[in-house]
């Protein structure tokens, strides 16, 4: 995904993003997620953390597989307005239970967050997001390019 330097940054060091997903007839859901960024694709964990369903019932995860179609959220928000910013970046979502890159991303989840260390991450699902496109906006500049 090509992007400003400073845009790449801040999805690799941020902690916390924002997850939209729809149904396939459009009712919308945003949710905070952990996440890691590798370069190309971002990750999120369904952890250990209490929930009222199984991991593959979860809303989120059941819009992902009818409809793969999703935006996440990067922002730091302050009181001095010169320091705002933001990074939106469409992509399309999937859902990994085993292999490789199941592995990759739990091993990249757990140098992030030292409490993923403790889960069971390696028998929870992944959420894969490969981005199409980014929008990434700070009071400094403003970018717009497809990935």
């Amino acid at each position: 995904m090509r992007m400003e330097d400073w845009a790449r940054e801040f999805l690799l060091e941020s902690r916390l993003a924002h997850l939209a997903t729809s149904t396939k007839n459009g009712k919308p859901q945003v949710i905070p997620i952990c996440y890691v960024y590798d370069g190309d694709s971002l990750y999120s964990s369904i952890d250990e953390k209490p929930k009222r369903r199984s991991p593959t019932q979860l809303q989120r995860v059941l819009n992902i597989v009818e409809n793969p179609s999703v935006s996440l959220v990067v922002d730091r928000y302050e009181e001095d307005w010169s320091k705002l910013k933001y990074v939106l970046v469409r992509g399309s979502a999937e859902i990994v239970h085993t292999g490789e890159e199941h592995e990759h991303a739990v091993q990249l989840l757990r140098e992030k967050y030292a409490q993923y260390r403790q889960m069971k991450l390696e028998e929870r699902p992944v959420i894969r997001i490969r981005p199409i496109s980014v929008f990434a906006w700070s009071t400094i500049i403003v970018k717009s390019r497809p990935a």
